[in-house]
């Protein structure tokens, strides 16, 4: 919402009050109570030793075995890490997806 505003040298001013609503906001670190929940990461199987992440709905990366490492590529193919359990690199991939596509939001029932 924009509101116009004339001074006494009727000069005029918009004021673009969303944008300050926004800025107000992070400033503060407040976050919305009905505000929707980061998506869940869904991993299927897609190989023997290769697991794919869904995010949101959204290709989120791979993780790809390869003896004891576990090698995992982002959304983009960027390599993201090698590590040394799977439970690791899917929380490493995670944190990936959650920075790299933060406005994909799971809707709250």
């Amino acid at each position: 919402m924009s509101t116009s505003v004339a001074n006494s040298q009727q000069a005029e001013v918009t004021v673009d009050t969303a944008t300050i609503e926004v800025i107000t906001g992070i400033a503060a670190g407040v976050v919305s109570p009905d505000a929707p929940a980061r998506a869940h990461v869904v991993w299927s199987e897609a190989d023997a030793g290769l697991w794919a992440a869904n995010y949101g709905g959204y290709y989120g990366g791979v993780i790809d075995q390869q003896g004891a490492h576990f090698f995992v590529s982002d959304t983009f193919g960027q390599y993201v890490g090698d590590f040394r359990s799977l439970h690791e690199a899917q929380d490493r991939l995670a944190e990936r997806v959650h920075q790299l596509l933060p406005d994909v939001r799971r809707t709250l029932d």
